[in-house]
């Protein structure tokens, strides 16, 4: 694999398992230092470990994206310790309880919207200062299929990643000449950690969740990281507020 992302910095935000750990080792081995922010210290050093084993760079830092002063701190480590940052992938989310609309509390209406939305536009905010001030970058925001179209079993979870590609849409035409791009993946059902538990609890469920998904199996982590980093790339230099699913033609029924 060529080493294309020498000398650059990469964050990824929830970057200690799923999407967002094989998003971390997919830069890793495109030559980037790759700086991972989550909550979880254990699981967030053993990628740290696993990319060094590899021969990468990487650094570890705790921090819950949906508290301002920690991005502010992240971002902070990140110009200290490296003074620049070309590539960011806003991934980390959280959030509460889903269901009917006149039954979900407004505990958990903050919980997801602060989780998944707010956290995205604390990134960016952070982010883009210190890219520009390197002369640009590449942001790319984790969406879902759930942001293109209606999620009934947790509608507060689909406003806010609605809200992601509006947030990405606008921010990316706001700084297409100032030499940063912006933009989204949107991933269907991929094989990560809360689909391994539901797949235990339920080992039936996998045949309802795919009647959904034309390709007929679960994606891979693997699968959406590699499109974050293209997408960072220059070989996706035209791409901007695009909001791209990976879903195996989930959207395309």
């Amino acid at each position: 694999m060529t080493k294309d992302m020498e000398n650059k910095v990469a964050l990824v935000t929830g970057g200690s398992s799923g999407i967002g750990r094989a998003t971390a080792v997919a830069f890793a081995a495109r030559g980037a230092t790759v700086v991972i922010a989550s909550r979880a210290r254990e699981r967030g050093e053993q990628v740290v470990a696993e990319i060094e084993a590899a021969g990468g760079k990487a650094l570890w830092v705790q921090t819950d994206v949906s508290q301002a002063a920690q991005v502010a701190a992240l971002i902070q480590t990140i110009t200290d310790t490296y003074g620049r940052l070309d590539y960011a992938f806003n991934n980390g989310g959280s959030g509460g309880k889903g269901g009917w609309i006149a039954d979900i509390q407004e505990e958990d209406w903050d919980a997801t919207i602060d989780g998944f939305l707010k956290s995205v536009w604390l990134c960016m905010k952070h982010e883009i200062p210190l890219m520009l001030k390197g002369g640009g970058g590449a942001i790319v925001n984790n969406s879902s299929v759930d942001g293109l179209r209606a999620f009934p079993w947790d509608p507060v979870y689909s406003a806010a990643k609605h809200g992601v590609i509006g947030l990405t849409k606008s921010a990316a035409l706001q700084y297409a000449t100032q030499g940063i791009r912006i933009n989204a993946v949107c991933p269907g059902w991929i094989r990560t950690p809360p689909i391994e538990d539901l797949l235990q609890r339920d080992p039936g469920a996998d045949k309802n969740l795919l009647l959904h998904q034309p390709i007929g199996r679960f994606g891979k982590p693997e699968e959406v990281a590699e499109t974050v980093v293209w997408l960072c790339s220059d070989a996706a230099s035209l791409l901007l507020g695009v909001a791209l699913p990976v879903d195996g033609g989930y959207t395309a029924l």
